[in-house]
């Protein structure tokens, strides 16, 4: 709200002071024409009506309203930056306006014109509440601009969450369908090592079907690997249920209590995910010599794959 005095003289009577009103959201107009002097032959004349319209611009006192009726949804920019320059440049004038207008009022006190006492005091009144009025719209918009900025924090806050959730719920669906792909094959790795062990080629052309299925298992287990599927380490490991499935224990000469003695069906994780338990046998510590030539004899010869598992990470570190 900025207000502007101005002293001017009028022909049939004292100076006068013409102050004007405006705001910057609402520009108002409001002009009121004070005697500066008391003139006792005038007192029977009306001073000043409060808040009329400027058809009555012609009495010697009055107030002239203009509202310029502006709609924030059609100003355009540049009204929008002129308005910002004519507020900025009011400001400045803003202190020595309401000197002037104090001083007004003074000069029609110390002149005992009560009436023009009385009714610029209801004009700063009604000024006052205007600009409370301003004031508590003022605050009523902060605050919706305040709800709304936490609206918008907040909904960016879910949308990351949603984002995050989205993704670990991705990486989780993919590596459910991995597990499930692999640990449908993990049967013919089965296959593949358990005719390793039993069939042994014996002509040249067994031996050359033997080395073609053999390389079928390694290509088949390099593809396997490279989708970060690696075999649980068994025989001379402490048993650990999170990886190892014990289905007897036994006493044994070669390997201490609570050691994996014996593997029965290899195990495979994918990455830190347990596709399958190892079964292995575990060893409760020193026993009879039967039972220590047992367990050497059926770790004496690893599982092809293990090896070819181990050689290619061997291999990579390198």
């Amino acid at each position: 709200m900025v207000m502007a005095a101005a002293i001017a003289a009028h022909s049939h009577s004292s100076p006068v002071l013409h102050v004007t009103l405006t705001t910057s959201k609402f520009p108002k107009i409001l002009t009121l024409a004070l005697p500066l002097h008391h003139d006792a032959s005038r007192n029977s004349f009306p001073v000043f009506r409060t808040l009329r319209s400027s058809r009555y611009s012609r009495k010697p006192f009055r107030t002239a309203f203009k509202v310029a009726a502006t709609d924030p949804k059609i100003i355009t920019e540049n009204e929008e930056n002129q308005a910002m320059e004519n507020k900025s440049r009011s400001l400045t004038k803003q202190n020595d306006s309401m000197k002037a207008l104090i001083q007004a009022y003074k000069e029609a006190f110390l002149n005992g014109d009560e009436k023009s006492v009385s009714q610029i005091e209801a004009s700063i009144c009604n000024l006052e509440k205007e600009k409370n009025e301003l004031s508590l719209k003022s605050a009523g918009l902060i605050s919706e601009i305040a709800s709304i900025k936490d609206k918008f924090l907040r909904l960016n806050a879910d949308f990351e969450n949603l984002r995050k959730r989205t993704e670990k719920d991705r990486r989780t669906f993919t590596s459910d369908n991995r597990a499930e792909v692999i640990e449908r094959l993990l049967p013919m790795v089965d296959n593949f090592e358990r005719v390793k062990q039993q069939v042994k080629p014996e002509t040249e052309r067994e031996r050359k079907i033997d080395t073609s299925y053999q390389g079928i298992y390694r290509q088949f287990v390099e593809i396997v690997r490279s989708m970060r599927v690696s075999v649980v380490e068994t025989v001379g490991r402490p048993f650990d249920p999170s990886i190892h499935e014990a289905i007897s224990r036994e006493k044994s000469q070669q390997f201490k209590s609570g050691i994996v003695m014996q593997e029965l069906r290899r195990g495979f994780l994918l990455g830190d995910r347990v596709l399958r338990h190892a079964t292995v046998k575990v060893s409760t510590g020193p026993g009879p010599e039967k039972s220590s030539s047992a367990a050497t004899k059926s770790i004496e010869q690893p599982d092809a794959t293990a090896e070819y598992l181990e050689k290619s990470a061997t291999s990579t570190n390198g």
